[in-house]
């Protein structure tokens, strides 16, 4: 039975996409687990062994913008239907990282902490959070003032301090509270 393990990166941070992973694994591969608990060298260490060794994988990021537009929840469902339609192999099962899933044309399982329980979860979310944090390293280029390559988006002193002195980025979501309580302190001041 084909398996594809689903997970995200990026639901929390104030900028930055959503960025989902989808993973049909060929087998075991060793020191898989959730994404948070590895180091930045083991997770780029396993990238290699998940893209070289998986029968199929797929990485999808929804944008600022889609976030902005359908939130975040939905974001991240659509997401979850765009990484397992971009697979070239057809699943028989998917197990999604969380306690809920997109309404998927196959049985779909949600599993709270599969991604430290399953292993095409871990590696789905490994893919997820390197391609989501490399993007965030690509912004930083774009937008070196804000840190994006130290926080990844995330709303750290450091990023909100840099909020509050610049005002938010295109990459910012205008939907969550800190960049919303921004422009709307601008619009009124």
């Amino acid at each position: 039975m084909l398996i594809a393990g689903v997970d995200e990166a990026g639901r929390g941070p104030l900028a930055g996409p959503v960025t989902v992973s989808a993973v049909i694994l060929a087998g075991a591969i060793d020191g898989l687990d959730d994404s948070k608990k590895l180091s930045e060298k083991k997770r780029r260490l396993l990238v290699n062994n998940i893209k070289a060794q998986a029968l199929a994988w797929s990485v999808v990021h929804i944008s600022v913008d889609k976030i902005d537009q359908i939130n975040i929840f939905q974001a991240t469902m659509l997401g979850m239907k765009n990484a397992v339609s971009a697979l070239h192999i057809e699943p028989h099962k998917i197990l999604v990282d969380g306690n809920k899933t997109p309404d998927f044309k196959i049985q779909a399982e949600a599993i709270v902490g599969g991604d430290g329980k399953i292993a095409a979860i871990s590696a789905a979310s490994i893919l997820a959070k390197t391609a989501r944090d490399d993007l965030m390293i690509q912004l930083d280029k774009e937008f070196p003032d804000y840190g994006f390559a130290q926080h990844k988006g995330y709303g750290t002193q450091q990023h909100l301090a840099a909020l509050n002195s610049l005002g938010p980025c295109v990459h910012h979501r205008k939907t969550f509270a800190p960049v919303k309580n921004l422009l709307q302190m601008e619009l009124y001041s």
